[in-house]
């Protein structure tokens, strides 16, 4: 007969796991070696069972001093039932392993949390660039303000629940296999509150809770753009008794500006310029989010050419400094021309040599003369 194998070893814990460690452990190789999960492996209920005496020898603390001083032997006369699991917090340890702790065994229902509200709000870009402090209206579910909760009608108090004595569960026991199976779930009689009510809030008919429309502040931070979200914690719906509030998640949209094309956290704008003012060079005023801002516009600017304003143009959400603001500029060619104004061009005309229009050296250009 083969010898068995150490049940640290087993587990593939060290011999001073602590008790954390073990629960742990024995968890893991649950999911990985219960029959039901490798129904094709025969070997798999032989290695499940090695499994399951291992952890309920060392999970006593007396079992487990007699193993770490006598080894097996120590273990002689002790009856293990792996396979029956008497012990029910064994059975709950493992079927915490697939379904979580509080689904069995002498768990307790916790109080549902509020759900998630939700809420839009329109700014303009000037609002969106700088951020600004605005109230929204939102529709959420909140704790009944008649009777504060508890569901009774004011001037009566709620009774303790006589199917679940208060705990608002129920626990249903049943045979298996494995043993002694305990099922909680919520009480039919109070659904989870714990507590009858025979006069219920005409305000919200018993259920602590009620639709209402709500104003919160909201703080919007500069920068943001169009799409984002922000979540304001502890602003959503209200959850059951003795539970936290769910969340509010506000959509932001940013109107569109005339002036002004956003692009990241840069800002873009057009200036029309008459042809002859692009020629001789002229100084213009233009529109910044700062208000207006004089620019020069140097001779012979070019149709498509961009003047960049540093530092004007968007905030960086949660960060230092702005994006830039850049005019493209929009040579305007006369359409129509008086027979004055067509003679002053032809007499221009003749005046024009190759250097009158000679290209720019453009970037390009520049770059391959710096590094020749």
């Amino acid at each position: 007969m083969a010898s068995k194998r150490d049940y640290y070893d087993v587990l593939g814990v060290s011999r001073d796991a602590s008790e954390g460690d073990i629960k742990k452990a024995f968890r893991k190789l649950a999911r990985e070696l219960h029959p039901d999960v490798n129904p094709d492996d025969p070997s798999a209920a032989e290695r499940f069972r090695e499994t399951s005496e291992a952890y309920e020898a060392l999970s006593n603390a007396d079992t487990r001093a007699r193993y770490d001083r006598y080894g097996h032997a120590g273990m002689a006369g002790t009856q293990f039932h792996p396979e029956q699991f008497m012990d029910f917090s064994n059975l709950s340890d493992l079927l915490g392993a697939f379904f979580g702790d509080d689904l069995f065994g002498g768990g307790t229902r916790r109080p549902a949390r509020g759900g998630d509200a939700t809420a839009a709000v329109e700014l303009t870009l000037a609002e969106a660039a700088f951020g600004v402090t605005r109230e929204v209206d939102v529709d959420i579910i909140a704790v009944c303000d008649r009777c504060n909760g508890n569901g009774a009608e004011p001037g009566t108090t709620p009774d303790t629940c006589p199917t679940c004595g208060g705990s608002g569960h129920v626990q249903h026991v049943s045979n298996t296999a494995f043993g002694q199976f305990v099922q909680t779930s919520t009480c039919p009689a109070c659904r989870g509150r714990g507590a009858r009510i025979d006069s219920p809030c005409t305000a919200c008919r018993g259920r602590g809770r009620r639709r209402t429309s709500e104003s919160v502040e909201v703080q919007i931070p500069g920068g943001i753009m169009s799409g984002q979200r922000l979540r304001l914690a502890g602003r959503g719906h209200a959850g059951e008794a003795g539970a936290s509030r769910g969340d509010l998640y506000l959509g932001v949209t940013v109107a569109e500006d005339s002036r002004f094309q956003r692009e990241g956290n840069d800002l873009v704008s057009v200036l029309d310029l008459p042809f002859t003012r692009a020629a001789m060079g002229t100084s213009v005023t233009v529109e910044t989010l700062d208000g207006p801002h004089e620019i020069e516009v140097r001779p012979g600017t070019q149709p498509g050419e961009t003047l960049v304003l540093r530092g004007k143009g968007i905030p960086v959400l949660g960060g230092r400094g702005r994006g830039d603001h850049r005019v493209v500029v929009n040579v305007r060619v006369p359409r129509k021309l008086t027979p004055e104004q067509r003679s002053m061009l032809e007499a221009f005309e003749t005046t024009v040599d190759e250097g009158t229009y000679a290209a720019d050296d453009g970037f390009f250009h520049r770059l391959r003369t710096a590094f020749r």
